[in-house]
């Protein structure tokens, strides 16, 4: 296992890079902590014995470092990143630091990675392990942070892992790893499509991958790694995979066929779901975890917020936040799943060409409604693949433009329809995060179905 340097730069004090930063210090480690900006947390550090240092990033701050520990929204292009690999000083971040300071006995790992369903898949996976006896948590890109919990009182832990984290670790090897899915994403952090999925692949460096089969991304990628394979599908499927056979979830991966639940069961409704399903049973039959328990663990699943919720319904019209789905591969799958959309979406497309998607789905819309920073470039795809289609574009810079995106879609929406919230874009054009949006979203909803009821 690899050695921890006595001598650490933490880039960036929010959350993890704080947790790191204190776990660094605890073990004796000499912790210089930078951040753009001054912060409680960063006079914390200072004063528990960290060097610190915010504003812009100087290089003389690496002077003397051994190991330099990256918050994952560093992208290997930022300044630090790029002065740390010239000067051959080692780069990593919180996850691959909590892999490191494992002790003797801690917990497996189970990991999952994909462009969308990590979160859903996670939590799923964390529920049938404790369905299945185990202490257990959903870690990772979610939660605590790995670095303050990987040697806590688990036996298994479900990690959740971005492909920001995974480029940024060497060592991380989690017993079972699962890639759900691959499409065009963060590529202005990454650089092209093959160094995103290659970050990606890093989770089956363990020697077990699970593997989607019904993606052909997936597929490709899994023909490269040394690691045995367990595939899942959502057709019927052949010895050892996992798969849907007459209506039920099955896993083939033994002498027979053994049905685990009906598809029914899976909430959040939706296929792509029905997907995650069968790939967190795969990963929890690593964990010897019995088909009756993932059974029991699907039936009492509670989703998480901004997935597909269906949160109001009025005049025979649903309202769904699918906030979560920030890039087109995401919303896709939302929209799959309704046969008439008032389709609300908008934001920071991050440079992912958004015209297949409106291409795919255009057909099921009855009106689009469109805000935040590359609305116009929404807006254009549509008039190209969809002239007739009623579309509203809004300028509002901030979440106010509920109020009218909530109105505007009420105008739009038929009995039967559903007024979708599933953006294809990222939130922070606007909004917080995607719960701040999603919230917003609802929160417009509801007064103005208070007002109409009124």
């Amino acid at each position: 296992m690899a050695a921890i340097a006595s001598s650490v730069l933490v880039a960036g004090a929010r959350v993890a890079g704080t947790a790191c930063a204190e776990v660094l210090l605890d073990r004796g480690a000499a912790v210089t902590v930078y951040d753009r900006d001054d912060s409680e947390r960063l006079q914390a550090l200072a004063a528990r014995g960290a060097r610190t240092a915010h504003g812009d990033f100087d290089p003389a701050l690496l002077d003397g470092i051994e190991q330099v520990l990256l918050s994952p929204g560093f992208a290997p292009h930022h300044p630090i990143a790029a002065a740390a690999r010239a000067a051959g000083i080692e780069t990593f971040s919180e996850p691959e630091l909590a892999w490191r300071l494992r002790e003797s006995g801690a917990a497996i790992w189970l990991a999952v990675t994909g462009t969308n369903g990590k979160t859903t898949t996670t939590t799923m996976l964390a529920a049938m392990l404790k369905a299945g006896g185990l202490r257990t948590a959903a870690l990772g890109n979610i939660g605590v942070p790995l670095v303050q919990a990987a040697n806590g009182p688990y036996d298994a832990i479900a990690v959740e892992l971005s492909s920001y984290q995974l480029h940024w670790s060497s060592e991380l090897a989690p017993t079972a790893g699962v890639v759900l899915n691959l499409a065009p994403d963060h590529l202005d952090w990454h650089g092209s499509f093959d160094a995103y999925a290659e970050a990606k692949a890093a989770v089956w460096r363990g020697g077990q991958a699970v593997v989607n089969l019904d993606d052909p991304a997936v597929v490709a990628l899994a023909k490269h790694t040394e690691a045995h394979v367990t595939g899942f599908t959502l057709n019927q499927p052949d010895p050892g995979q996992f798969g849907v056979a007459l209506g039920y979830l099955v896993d083939f991966t033994g002498a027979e066929p053994v049905q685990i639940c009906s598809v029914d069961l899976v909430r959040p409704a939706g296929w792509h779901n029905v997907a995650n399903a069968l790939a967190a049973a795969a990963l929890a039959r690593q964990a010897g975890v019995s088909h009756a328990d993932i059974a029991e663990a699907i039936r009492t699943y509670v989703p998480e917020p901004h997935r597909n919720v269906a949160f109001a319904e009025h005049g025979g019209v649903t309202w769904v936040d699918d906030s979560k789905a920030t890039n087109p591969h995401a919303a896709a799958a939302a929209l799959a799943a309704y046969d008439s959309v008032v389709w609300v979406a908008g934001g920071q497309l991050k440079g992912v060409d958004v015209d297949g998607l409106v291409a795919d789905y255009a057909h099921k819309m009855r009106a689009a409604v469109l805000i935040g920073q590359d609305r116009a470039e929404i807006a254009e795809a549509l008039a190209r693949h969809a002239p007739d289609l009623p579309v509203a574009v809004l300028d509002g810079g901030d979440d106010a433009v509920m109020t009218d995106v909530a109105a505007r879609a009420a105008q739009y929406a038929r009995p039967g329809d559903t007024v979708l919230l599933s953006p294809a874009a990222a939130s922070y054009d606007m909004f917080r995060s995607y719960a701040h949006r999603g919230d917003a979203f609802a929160d417009a909803v509801r007064e103005l179905l208070g007002e109409v009821d009124g």
